[in-house]
């Protein structure tokens, strides 16, 4: 054989095991796409596929905040059956003394038509927070045109501070349903 027989002779293995190995690349996909499709169907004949069941209330809870469980259940009554921007709104004009949160007790009188009333700062700053947490939850679960329609502040522990101080601690819930909903 002349040199340039041989030439053509190497050039031609070299095609022929270039193919070879693409042939056997394409078989390797192959079935690496087969397992993957059979375990998608494993997958789904074991867990069948539900639609996100559509919630009809939002709710926030809250667990031992740092503020007076007084001034919480007097936001909580003061903001139940408003909509969500509006007690944002109001919390806000409390939080800048604006606004008073009408309470119960011998606290004194404030200016306008409630009877006594105070402004808890630091309540209405965790409420404030708290309501943007429930306006998210029900944009989320697509509530349209939310209402506040349960709220509750409850004791929560009294963990001791230093000289034998007890400390507050509120637990808070927040409920919403859409305005037309049955409260």
């Amino acid at each position: 054989m002349t040199e340039e027989e041989m030439q053509k002779n190497e050039v031609n293995d070299k095609d022929s095991s270039e193919h070879k190995d693409n042939k056997q690349k394409d078989s390797e996909l192959k079935t690496v796409t087969e397992k993957s499709e059979q375990s998608e169907a494993k997958l789904s004949d074991k867990r069948p596929v539900h639609a996100k069941s559509k919630k009809t209330e939002a709710v926030v809870n809250a667990k031992d905040i740092p503020i007076s469980t007084k001034h919480s259940a007097a936001i909580c009554r003061f903001i139940k059956g408003k909509k969500i921007p509006n007690a944002i709104g109001d919390l806000e004009q409390v939080a800048r003394l604006r606004k008073a949160v009408p309470m119960r007790g011998e606290i004194p009188h404030r200016k306008g038509k409630m009877m006594s009333g105070r402004f808890p700062e630091k309540a209405a700053g965790e409420f404030i927070v708290l309501l943007k947490s429930l306006s998210a939850n029900a944009n989320y679960h697509g509530i349209e045109d939310p209402i506040i329609t349960g709220a509750a502040a409850n004791i929560g522990a009294r963990p001791f501070g230093r000289y034998g101080i007890r400390r507050k601690r509120t637990h808070i819930t927040l409920t919403a349903k859409p305005a037309g909903a049955k409260r």
